[in-house]
């Protein structure tokens, strides 16, 4: 089948011929129709995670997939051949991979896919969606809350902007150029400040006590953490601790993102609802992934998806 791998640290991310996979216990096979690009992607393909994970070349790269159940392993009574599904490839090491016709993949990070919902929405949705919605559900925003996104362009950021809105938060969120600026307001954003600026004093200027939360995910977390309200809450996807910060009177969450079926199927009727829209600004081909690469960075608008296959 054929994959966009790498084939050492660093190495070009390349088309290549694999084997089919097949599935393990507790696994699921599927034929794979649509993924996205994600910076974790970006990080395996640089060797950013030699030393921090096992690789197994030649490591296929991609965390989300969408597609059909082809074949269910041992242990699996949730997924059955034919089903539609969508999810995130969780595995202890670095091998297979969603830029893939087929992976195998763990059942238990992964979803049926509603009705109604394109196969190319949700392939952008697993990984960026469970980012977003662990932040959000760290600070617990309450109605009427002001909560402080900062990375509010990207995939993650402008899912996060939609999941505070729903839960009746007001939001700022960090943008510079106009169309990212029409972007984050397009998706909820009550407010914006520029974070090429001075962004303490633009947030200061309508918000002098401070906000209460901000999500960390993008720019200094050290001075974002700074703008929160005493007792207020900061989540970072960057991994920020409360250690780094001299500040004791502050809820700090590091978020990992759990894309498990629960949370999934969460994310899933939120967009088969209209609650969240997922924001695909591109489509590349799966023998187009390399550009998508290069083309991924900070100032991308929300997902780059790629189709795998018809």
């Amino acid at each position: 089948m054929n994959a966009i791998a790498t084939t050492d640290y660093g190495a070009p991310a390349t088309l290549i011929d694999i084997p089919d996979p097949e599935p393990a216990d507790g696994e699921i096979l599927v034929g794979v129709t649509d993924s996205s690009i994600n910076g974790f992607d970006l990080s395996v393909a640089k060797g950013y995670l030699k030393g921090m994970m096992e690789h197994r070349f030649p490591v296929v790269l991609g965390k989300d997939f969408a597609g059909t159940v082809e074949a269910t392993g041992p242990g699996v009574d949730n997924f059955t051949i034919g089903d539609s599904v969508f999810g995130v490839i969780m595995k202890p090491e670095l091998g297979d991979g969603g830029f893939a016709e087929r992976i195998a993949t763990p059942a238990a990070f992964a979803a049926k896919l509603p009705d109604g919902i394109a196969a190319a929405t949700a392939g952008a949705l697993g990984l960026a969606g469970t980012a977003a919605h662990d932040a959000v559900e760290a600070i617990a925003p309450r109605p009427g809350d002001t909560v402080l996104v900062s990375g509010a362009t990207g995939g993650v950021g402008v899912l996060a902007i939609q999941l505070l809105k729903a839960r009746g938060a007001s939001v700022i969120a960090t943008a510079a150029t106009d169309e990212q600026i029409s972007f984050v307001r397009d998706h909820g954003a009550d407010n914006v400040v520029d974070y090429r600026g001075d962004l303490a004093a633009a947030v200061r200027q309508t918000h002098p006590n401070g906000v209460d939360a901000v999500l960390h995910l993008a720019g200094d977390g050290a001075q974002l953490a700074t703008l929160v309200a005493p007792k207020g809450r900061l989540a970072s996807t960057m991994g920020l601790t409360a250690d780094q910060l001299d500040r004791d009177d502050l809820t700090v969450t590091t978020i990992m993102a759990n894309p498990t079926t629960a949370t999934l199927a969460k994310l899933a009727e939120a967009v088969a609802a209209g609650t969240v829209r997922v924001p695909i600004t591109r489509t590349y081909r799966l023998d187009d992934v390399p550009q998508a690469l290069s083309d991924f960075t900070g100032s991308s608008l929300g997902k780059l998806a790629v189709r795998i296959q018809d």
